[in-house]
């Protein structure tokens, strides 16, 4: 820190001859600053970064240092080994406007070691507390709300600490889906379906063969069979080998209870860090009522083979 501090008040300090006008130098404490601020941005600023490693081993132990981070893609990951002092992450999409983005986070499996916050104009809220190993569920919120600060916990050994997240930002389109992260069992209205249907990363139609449960992570997977692929981005469902059909799994928290049923469903949702969430999911019986009404009232969002 002390290095890249010196090298760039050093570069701060040969721009003076160049000024038009020379002034009195700048007081100690500005320079430091600037010197802070130019260092950080030169040693680890990268257009194409997407994730980050570093290591707490590299500040002073008596001090409490902010280290800056920098990332430019949609998704990625944040590893910081013996965490000490604090992190600010800085986010910069190739996107515009950045600010409609949402941005989710995931804890890593055994992350420890920090706190990670969500900060604005200096007021903190807590997403993920050290300590509290819960279900690694993702927390999302608005790329207008603020940005991430990770802050180191007293440790008498940091030995064996990594603290670590995956990151992914999502367009508004999204929206829905993210917003059934914070109540994911809530029933879904008539318009919620209509809209799902045409923003989902995926929409199928078939029938729950099995429900399997993970407490550990407090969650359970539900194995679908599905008769008909309207839309998938990334390849959940895959040909039978038998054929006639498609199979695949997909997501939700096990508060939710879902249990194995028969009939036909409309399965929609979202990838979210690799993985298939479950949206809306009406019966299809259901759906096509709702399709149909939407449609005599001229108010249906997309089209889509409802037979």
């Amino acid at each position: 820190m002390r290095g890249a501090a010196r090298a760039a008040e050093g570069r701060a300090g040969r721009r003076w001859p160049r000024l038009p006008v020379p002034g009195p130098r700048p007081p100690p404490q500005l320079l430091m600053l600037l010197a802070v601020v130019l260092g950080g941005a030169g040693a680890q600023y990268s257009s194409d970064l997407c994730s980050w490693r570093g290591s707490g081993l590299t500040h002073e132990a008596h001090r409490k240092e902010v280290e800056q981070v920098y990332l430019r893609c949609s998704a990625g990951t944040v590893e910081w080994m013996y965490p000490t002092g604090a992190l600010i992450v800085n986010m910069r999409p190739n996107t515009s406007p950045s600010l409609h983005l949402t941005l989710c986070i995931k804890p890593l499996r055994g992350s420890s070691g920090a706190n990670i916050y969500l900060e604005k104009t200096g007021e903190l809220k807590l997403l993920v507390r050290d300590g509290v190993h819960g279900p690694r569920q993702a927390r999302c919120f608005g790329f207008e709300q603020g940005g991430l600060f990770v802050e180191a916990t007293p440790q008498l050994d940091i030995s064996r600490r990594t603290t670590g997240f995956q990151y992914e930002l999502a367009s508004p389109r999204a929206g829905l889906d993210l917003h059934a992260l914070s109540a994911p069992c809530r029933p879904c209205s008539d318009t919620d379906v209509l809209l799902a249907v045409c923003t989902s990363d995926f929409v199928v139609r078939g029938s729950i063969q099995d429900v399997t449960h993970e407490p550990e992570q407090q969650e359970s997977a539900i194995h679908l069979h599905v008769n008909r692929l309207y839309r998938q981005k990334s390849r959940v469902f895959r040909p039978t080998p038998e054929g006639g059909g498609w199979r695949g799994r997909v997501s939700t928290l096990l508060e939710c209870g879902v249990r194995p049923g028969r009939g036909e469903f409309l399965f929609t949702g979202h990838m979210h860090f690799g993985d298939a969430w479950l949206g809306c999911a009406p019966r299809f019986k259901d759906f096509q009522r709702m399709y149909r009404d939407a449609e005599e009232r001229g108010l249906n969002p997309c089209e889509m083979g409802t037979e």
